[in-house]
C-alpha cells in the first residue's frame, strides 16, 4: 500500500484519502443544503406573518442573550447581528449532523444492517428535539409554532437524505 508523505499531508494510503474527503464533503453539503431549507421555510413563514427574518431574530436572542430571557418573544426588533450569529451556528450544526449523517451511511454500504440503526437514529433524534425543545423551551416553542418547527426539521432531513440517497444509489438497507 503506497502513502504520502509529504510535508503538507499527514502519511495515509492513497485509498483511504479520498474516501475521508469525499465523506466529508457529502457531509458537509449535506448539512447545508438541510440548513438552507429550514431557513427558507421559516423565510417564507416569516414573509407570510409580515415579519421577515423573525425566527433567526427569536432564536439568535435566545441562544446569544438568554440572560435577558425572552418574556415577550412577539416584541422582539429584527436584529440583523442576531440574525447573522444564529445563522452561522445554525449552518454549523447542520454541517455537523450532515457529517454524522454522511459518515454512518459510509458505514451502512460495508454492512447493510446499520441503515436500519441510520433510520431508526433518524426519528428518535426527530422526537427528541421536539421533546426538548418543549421541555427547555416551551415559551420559544410557543412564539414559533411547534408544527412549524416540525414541519421544518422534517423537510430538512428529506432534503438531505434525497442528496445523500444519490450519493449513495447501491445503499442497501436491511432490518
Amino acid at each position: 500500500m503506497e502513502t504520502r508523505t509529504d510535508a503538507t499531508s499527514p502519511a495515509l494510503p492513497h485509498s483511504v484519502a479520498p474516501n475521508i474527503s469525499r465523506v466529508a464533503q457529502e457531509g458537509i453539503a449535506a448539512g447545508i443544503l438541510g440548513a438552507v431549507v429550514v431557513a427558507l421555510w421559516f423565510l417564507i413563514l416569516d414573509l407570510l406573518s409580515g415579519r421577515p427574518l423573525y425566527t433567526p431574530t427569536v432564536l439568535g436572542t435566545a441562544l446569544f442573550r438568554s440572560e435577558r430571557g425572552l418574556a415577550t418573544p412577539e416584541s422582539l426588533p429584527i436584529s440583523m447581528e442576531m440574525v447573522l450569529m444564529y445563522t452561522w451556528v445554525h449552518a454549523l450544526a447542520f454541517c455537523v449532523i450532515g457529517g454524522v449523517a454522511a459518515r454512518l451511511l459510509a458505514l451502512s454500504e460495508k454492512n447493510p444492517h446499520i441503515g436500519f440503526g441510520v433510520i431508526l437514529l433518524f426519528v428518535v433524534l426527530e422526537f427528541g428535539f421536539l421533546f426538548a425543545a418543549s421541555v427547555f423551551a416551551e415559551g420559544l416553542l410557543g412564539a414559533l409554532a411547534w408544527q412549524a418547527v416540525l414541519v421544518g426539521n422534517l423537510l430538512a432531513a428529506a432534503g438531505m437524505a434525497i442528496y445523500l440517497w444519490r450519493r449513495h444509489p447501491t445503499l442497501e438497507i436491511r432490518p
